[in-house]
């Protein structure tokens, strides 16, 4: 074979993985073969997010331990329709543990055990040690562990980790992001009558379940389906990949969205609360997906809120 690809392989550095893609294969009549080729280089992962996936796979340890005999659980209820158990707990030690031991400094905000470390410092991780607690408890094989960093209340690293189909998500702010190491990006669908859009249904507090319902009325009847699994930072997972085209829900807490909120943005979605700002973690209220979707999506979202809130 003639020609030379983009990188000559004396140029990758030990340790960068490169994807070859070839374009043509073409044949002419008394020349040689030619293969037109291309070297994708994935960038090298930040050190934070090394350890965050270290995070991921020890929580993931405890989990996976425990789901094997699910009726020795321990349950509390934290308030109606919100469960903790000894396994969110468990899981949430050994995050922080690996997380500590190598950022001593940084913050913690974590869904179990709040928030901690010094006030002024730039760094806070934001912590789910097990998003879809119901769903563990139940059996129904939807949970996650969502884990991101915050530089100055701007994510930076993403981890979502599901360990039951042992699928990694993650991003780094202007890297990209990925899944299981391979690129992705949100779907390319344009129009919302084609548009697969997930949800959660409000659980906890229902002052607002009126408006909800009426933007899932009308939602039903002009897409193609919707969904609500149960677990936001997967939900928010499947937008960046494209197995759904948008999200929205109301009342998350910022350990729900943090991870999945930039794993849609690197993966060329947009995220807002329902007045197109970018105050979701704070408001609670996220609306997310590709841009067509998204900006179809939005108007049918606020044409049903409060309107003292609209």
């Amino acid at each position: 074979m003639t020609g030379t690809s983009q990188y000559d392989a004396d140029s990758v550095e030990q340790g960068e993985t490169v994807h070859i893609r070839i374009r043509s294969f073409k044949r002419s009549r008394g020349r040689e073969s030619h293969l037109a080729v291309s070297a994708e280089v994935t960038p090298p992962m930040h050190p934070t997010l090394t350890i965050a996936i270290k995070a991921a796979r020890r929580a993931s340890s405890v989990i996976n331990r425990a789901s094997l005999d699910l009726d020795l659980l321990k349950i509390q209820a934290k308030s109606t329709n919100d469960f903790v158990t000894e396994v969110d707990r468990s899981a949430e030690a050994a995050i922080i543990e690996v997380l500590q031991d190598a950022y001593p400094g940084h913050g913690i905000l974590a869904e179990e055990s709040g928030e901690s470390g010094s006030p002024d410092t730039e760094y806070q991780w934001i912590i789910d040690p097990l998003d879809g607690t119901t769903n563990f408890i139940h059996g129904f094989p939807q949970y996650a562990i969502s884990i991101a960093l915050a530089r100055r209340g701007i994510v930076e690293q993403a981890v979502v980790f599901d360990p039951n189909r042992n699928e990694l998500f993650t991003a780094s702010k202007g890297s990209g992001a990925f899944l299981n190491d391979r690129r992705i990006r949100v779907s390319k669908r344009i129009r919302l009558g084609e548009a697969l859009i997930g949800t959660g249904f409000p659980y906890r507090q229902f002052d607002n379940i009126d408006p909800y319902l009426a933007m899932f009325r009308e939602l039903t009847q002009k897409t193609a389906g919707i969904r609500r699994p149960g677990a936001a930072s997967l939900d928010l997972a499947y937008v960046a990949c494209g197995r759904l085209d948008a999200f929205w829900e109301m009342g998350l807490s910022p350990w729900d969205m943090a991870a999945g909120s930039l794993l849609i943005t690197e993966a060329g979605g947009l995220v807002s609360d329902f007045f197109g700002e970018s105050d979701y973690l704070r408001d609670g209220n996220v609306i997310a997906g590709s841009p067509k979707i998204f900006g179809q999506l939005l108007p049918i979202i606020q044409g049903h809120l409060p309107r003292n809130q609209g």
